[in-house]
This record gives structure tokens, C-alpha cells and sequence, in this order.
């Protein structure tokens, strides 16, 4: 509980420069126009919209705030403020079955652009992982990026988890194979292979997921799958652009957000969920391994509007 605690207090900071981009913005609209209409919805979308929650999330939030607003005949602007929260929440809810891969025999395949964070973002669930007592194999699969396979090997060795792998310059597939079989060999509980990133030219990419897929599927058909591709938050609408091409060239199951801390884009998470029906399972918040936590909606847009998470005991 107290980590919990501790984690929306760095969220509610981590998020104040997305705070600052969206929430001033509306409340600024609730309280300045003294009655609702076209140009209150239009004033209100403008926010939306250049906070990075992308149009789709944008003009669903706004759909549902019509409806609730005739339903409700609602006058007063202000009255608006907690049905857009609980809309945005409404949005952004991924079900408890995001978080399958942990209970069960499982092969996490993780995508994404080099400099997002993603080697370390694998050493974070590892020890994630690790502290639930999983057995944790870690592949170094992403052989093309010098110095991958040192920095998963730290991490490892923080996470007292086994690495397969490692060689700059190997071929990919080949690391898995060995991963696959060490897990197995082991029992593993998870085996989190660290794969390639380069989306410049997604044939190659494409090709290259295939044959792993292909290994995995044939070596190890027990195993539960997983891919997750993770994203740079203050990359903003890049971030989901990298989503959508990911999604084109493998099954994606779910976003990692990193660098939430240092964003005025956090609303790209409700863009993402929103656009490409993909949810986001963690975001990190910070360097170390507390910062990267299961991600929470109600948790997350509590934090962006600085609602107090103990609301309910206080009431």
C-alpha cells in the first residue's frame, strides 16, 4: 500500500507538466463560460486535442459528455469537470485479463525504437517479476544495437534472473531458440526476450519477428504469448505513430509508456487505448525498478487531475 502511495505521489509530479498542458485548459473553460454550448464543446476539444489525447479518445469524451449532459440537464459548466474524469477513465479501462502473462507459462516478446528505454524497461519487469518469485529467463535478442546485450546483462544480474544471449552481431531467432530451450529446461515461469527495434525498415523486421514467432510457436506451443512494444511518452503523437507500425508488423497485446516523468504529452495514453484498441499494462515513471507499475486508469487520471486517491475514505 505505501508503494502504491509512493508511486501516485511520483505520478501526480511526473505528470504535472501533462497537467499543466490539459487540465489548466479545461478548468480554465468549466469555469469561464457561464453556460454550455457549441463553444464551450469546441473550446474543450481545442484542449483535448493539443493535450495529445488524439482525436478519436477526444471526440468520445465529448460524445459521452453531450449525452450525460442532456440526460442530466446539466446548466452549469462546472458540473462537467466529473463527468469528463469519469469518461476519460471510461476510455482508457483494460479488464482484469491484462496481466495474464504473470499466472501463467509465458513468452513476452519485447518491440520497440531504440532510445525509448526498452532494454531497461525489460531489466524493471524482470525484477517485477522476480520479487513475485517467477523464474525469469531474459533473451538478448536485439543483436544489432551495440551495448544491448551488456545492459540486459546488468540487469539480469540485478534481477538474479538468467540471460540467454548476448553476442552483438548473432542472429536474433538463434537467441531465442537457446531461450526457449533454457526455459523449458528450467521451468521458467516467464521468459522476456528483448527483440529488435528498428522500424526504418519493417520488411527486414517483419521477417525477423516471423521467424522467432515460428520458433516459439514450434519449440514452446505451451507457452502463453505476450508481445508488448514500448514507447517514449514525450514523444507525444510519435509514440502512437511507432504503435501503429508496430501493430502492422506484429500482434501487439499491450503498451509500455516510458518517461511519463518528463512529459507534457501524457494524455498519448489515452490516444493509444483509444485509437488502436491496444491497452496500456505499464508505465514508467523515473529510474528505478518502483517507477515501472501495472497501469492503473483510475490511478493514472486521478494523477493527471490531482485528485486525492484516498477520496473515498474521505468522503
Amino acid at each position: 500500500m505505501a508503494e502504491e502511495k509512493g508511486f501516485f505521489r511520483r505520478l501526480v509530479s511526473g505528470l504535472t507538466k501533462t497537467r499543466d498542458n490539459i487540465v489548466s485548459g479545461m478548468d480554465s473553460i468549466f469555469h469561464g463560460f457561464s453556460h454550455i454550448d457549441e463553444d464551450f464543446y469546441e473550446e474543450l476539444e481545442e484542449v483535448l486535442i493539443m493535450g495529445d489525447l488524439g482525436v478519436a479518445a477526444t471526440e468520445d469524451i465529448l460524445d459521452d459528455l453531450r449525452a450525460k449532459v442532456k440526460e442530466q440537464h446539466i446548466k452549469e459548466p462546472s458540473n462537467c469537470r466529473q463527468i469528463l474524469i469519469d469518461s476519460i477513465k471510461e476510455q482508457m479501462d483494460v479488464g482484469e485479463t491484462a496481466y495474464e502473462f504473470e499466472e501463467r507459462t509465458s513468452v513476452v516478446m519485447v518491440v520497440g525504437v531504440n532510445g525509448v528505454g526498452k532494454t531497461t524497461t525489460i531489466g524493471k519487469l524482470a525484477g517485477k517479476l522476480r520479487a513475485q518469485n517467477k523464474k525469469v529467463i531474459l533473451a538478448a535478442a536485439d543483436t544489432f544495437r551495440a551495448a544491448a546485450g551488456e545492459q540486459l546483462r546488468e540487469w539480469a544480474n540485478r534481477a538474479q534472473a538468467e540471460l540467454i544471449g548476448g553476442q552483438e552481431g548473432s542472429d536474433p531467432a538463434a537467441v531465442v531458440y537457446d531461450a526457449v530451450q533454457a526455459a523449458k529446461a528450467r521451468h521458467a515461469d516467464v521468459l522476456l526476450c528483448d527483440t529488435a527495434g528498428r522500424l526504418h525498415n519493417k520488411k527486414n523486421l517483419m521477417e525477423e519477428l516471423r521467424k522467432m514467432n515460428r520458433i516459439i510457436d514450434r519449440e514452446y506451443p505451451e507457452a502463453f504469448r505476450e508481445t508488448l512494444v514500448v514507447l517514449d511518452a514525450t514523444t507525444g503523437q510519435n509514440a502512437l505513430q511507432q504503435a501503429k507500425e508496430f501493430k502492422d508488423v506484429a500482434d501487439i497485446t499491450g503498451i509500455i509508456l516510458t518517461k511519463m516523468d518528463g512529459t507534457a504529452k501524457g494524455g498519448i495514453a489515452v490516444a493509444i487505448q483509444a485509437e488502436l484498441g491496444i491497452p496500456v499494462k505499464y508505465i514508467g515513471v523515473g529510474e528505478t525498478i518502483d517507477d515501472l507499475q501495472k497501469f492503473d486508469a483510475d490511478t493514472f487520471v486521478d494523477a493527471l487531475f490531482a485528485v486525492s486517491p484516498d477520496r473515498e475514505e474521505e468522503q
